[in-house]
């Protein structure tokens, strides 16, 4: 293990995680025994007599991370590895589907699982209240394995609640961006076309119109009647609004019939649902590994999102890869793993994003809190990491480097932080030298790489080594290989920068009834990341984009899809959307538009335009309008790179609308948050 192959497989640890517990469960899904049984002594690096000899101020060699791999993954290990029949690398132990990892939580019992505001919920009254909901789903709503739910509403405890009756009740969980218009909504229902919907009341009017017709149940959390979360951060407006709920309030609208919290005729509501028993059991349903367990949209390169279908075996490995980068952690620092108080995590991420189900594993796994937010504001996050006692951050770069701006301001010395997981977004490289700067080697950060397609992080970089190459996104987990490929899909040498290629236990199956799509992104059964790398001494690095996207605090917006909306104005002859750089999104969205001859048409006017048809995040913040054609090669290629700098000298506009997003994402067009290729990128 830790070697490179012919196909350049790397071992290593992944993305951003907390302190894991590596004990029993209730299901027997136990990693195979302590820690102590399998490493005779903790593993440190190599030392220098030049530098200081503590441990935890190196960087693991290579040979230090394939000796700390080795000890974690040989056979009888707890991450013991095997090669699928034909397939990827699986982990040997731990669960094989997300219902026998959801019942290991059970064993957690009244430990604090999910805060929200004054409420919190303790991992015994999360599984019994999933369970009664997934009965309800399976025995009232009548539906069985394979069929849709959606999943859509801000980071409320029921959101957790929602996803994990669909996993208990073996349905495929579609978590929805709450951030779509009504039309990005229809066309994800027309496609994956739900049997229920589980949607706060915010999501109401997008969704109701669509059930009412296709006769799925309606499910409301948090409708007007009910009052929802009385949330910490509350509604203070938008003052630091970074990537985050942009939300004007919890309760809904209790104004026209079908507006924010209106529950349709024939909908129930959840708060109108009997008490669950805290002793019943989840429907007896059988779940196997290779049945679908979730469909998480991507944005589409062809103008519409496609279904990224990913197996029970997936998220099972993807539960594991936090696990093993904590222990390799650990063990790199010359400490065993498991050792502690369970973390505690502020958790900015949306939970429909895929960089949020890797800190949510981190947590499940460990018996530990989330504390939610329901609107980014990082004098607040500060106020809960004092009040309740978080040990960890996760979320995006962005709100990362608020958070310390926060800090040095209150003079905030972040006495109880242990850990800064960043993920969904590249990380700017003085992240980590303000954060060491500031707090030494205290806080240990970590960043890494994953997709919607890697059902979480599948890379990481953390502690020293983030440190000393703040630049990379890391090394892969036991289950990820990496393969540097050529132009004809040859695997190129070390230093050699080509296509970012993955395969590996957590990989999607395919897309959702797009066969051609799944084509083009598998080739003989690796995936094609659109990404641009090389490998140094064991360290990927991603240095390009192969695709037309630009990534915006962590959200990807492909470009056709705005050029699409921008042809359908009447005044537009043609246009280009392309990618700039911000200084803390790590790129915004800018726009040239020839417009046709005699029209007059303005760029707020354009920008009004496309926030009619797309979420905010995805409208041009530069528009540039010229009557020029706009340059193109000889075979009709827009040369985007000679637009660059000339739609960057256009001001900023700002958001074409009041739409509403929740914490840890893209903010309005001037708004600051978010950050560019990397961890949970989509």
């Amino acid at each position: 293990m830790g070697r490179w192959h012919a196909q350049l497989r790397l071992g290593g640890a992944g993305a951003s995680c907390c302190a894991v517990a590596l004990t029993g469960s209730r299901c027997g899904h136990s990693v195979a025994g302590p820690l102590s049984q399998h490493v005779e002594r903790p593993i440190v690096p190599h030392t220098d007599p030049s530098r200081s000899s503590d441990p935890a101020d190196r960087a693991p060699s290579e040979g230090d991370r394939a000796r700390i791999e080795a000890s974690l993954t040989a056979p009888g290990a707890p991450f013991a590895v095997e090669r699928a029949e034909h397939g990827p690398l699986v982990y040997v132990n731990g669960p094989r589907t997300l219902r026998e990892f959801v019942e290991t939580t059970w064993a957690f019992g009244d430990q604090p699982f999910l805060v929200s505001g004054e409420r919190s919920c303790s991992y015994g009254e999360f599984f019994a209240a999933a369970s009664a909901l997934a009965c309800r789903l399976t025995e009232t709503y009548g539906l069985r394995p394979g069929d849709r739910a959606v999943v859509a509403m801000r980071n409320h405890p029921e959101w957790q609640i929602a996803f994990w009756a669909v996993q208990l009740a073996g349905l495929v969980a579609v978590p929805l961006n709450t951030w779509w218009t009504e039309g990005e909504f229809g066309h994800a229902l027309d496609d994956c076309e739900p049997k229920v919907l589980l949607v706060d009341g915010e999501q109401v009017p997008k969704v109701a119109e669509w059930g009412r017709k296709a006769g799925a149940r309606l499910l409301v959390f948090h409708d007007a009647g009910d009052g929802g979360d009385a949330g910490d951060a509350g509604d203070e407006g938008d003052a630091g609004d970074a990537g985050d709920a942009g939300d004007e309030g919890d309760e809904g609208d209790e104004g026209d019939e079908g507006g924010p919290g209106k529950v349709p005729p024939g909908a129930e509501r959840y708060v109108d649902l009997p008490e669950p028993d805290p002793w019943a059991a989840p429907p007896d349903v059988e779940v196997r590994p290779e049945d679908d367990a979730t469909i998480i949209y991507t944005s589409g390169t062809t103008g519409r999102p496609k279904g990224a279908v990913a197996t029970h075996l997936a998220h099972a490995g993807a539960a594991l890869n936090p696990r093993y980068q904590a222990a390799a952690s650990a063990l790199g620092r010359g400490v065993i793993p498991g050792q502690g108080p369970a973390p505690v995590t502020l958790m900015t991420f949306p939970f429909f994003h895929v960089a949020a189900f890797t800190s949510l594993y981190a947590a499940m796994s460990a018996g530990g809190t989330l504390v939610l937010m329901p609107k980014w504001n990082a004098d607040e996050a500060l106020r809960l990491i004092r009040r309740h006692g978080v040990t960890h951050y996760a979320g995006v770069p962005a709100t990362a480097l608020e958070l310390l701006a926060a800090a040095e301001r209150a003079g905030d010395g972040l006495e109880g932080l242990k850990g800064l997981n960043t993920g969904g977004a590249a990380a700017p490289p003085d992240l980590v030298a303000r954060l060491t700067a500031r707090y030494g080697e205290r806080i240990e950060p970590r960043n890494g790489y994953g997709l919607t397609e890697t059902s979480g992080g599948v890379l990481a970089n953390f502690g020293a080594g983030y440190r000393e190459h703040p630049d990379s996104v890391g090394t892969p987990t036991p289950v990820t290989e990496v393969r540097i490929a050529g132009p004809a899909g040859e695997a190129l040498p070390d230093g050699e920068a080509g296509e970012l290629l993955l395969r590996g236990q957590s990989l999607i199956r395919g897309y959702w009834r797009d066969a051609v799509a799944t084509a083009v992104a598998f080739t003989g059964g690796w995936f094609r990341t659109g990404d641009l790398a090389v490998v140094r001494d064991g360290r990927v690095y991603v240095v390009d984009r192969l695709k037309d996207m630009v990534i915006r605090g962590g959200e990807n917006v492909y470009c056709v899809e705005v050029e699409a909306v921008l042809h359908d104005h009447p005044d537009v002859e043609d246009a280009a959307v392309l990618g700039v750089p911000h200084p803390v999104l790590g790129e915004e969205v800018a726009a040239v538009v020839r417009v046709r001859p005699g029209a007059v048409v303005t760029a707020d006017a354009l920008r009004a335009h496309v926030g009619r048809s797309l979420a905010a995040f995805k409208v041009p913040a530069h528009v540039r309008v010229t009557r020029e054609p706009l340059p193109r090669n000889a075979t009709g290629k827009i040369l985007k790179r000679e637009l660059r700098g000339t739609v960057q000298e256009c001001p900023p506009g700002g958001p074409p609308a009041a739409q509403e997003r929740p914490p840890g994402g893209p903010p309005a067009a001037q708004e600051r948050p978010p950050g560019g290729p990397s961890a949970g990128r989509e």
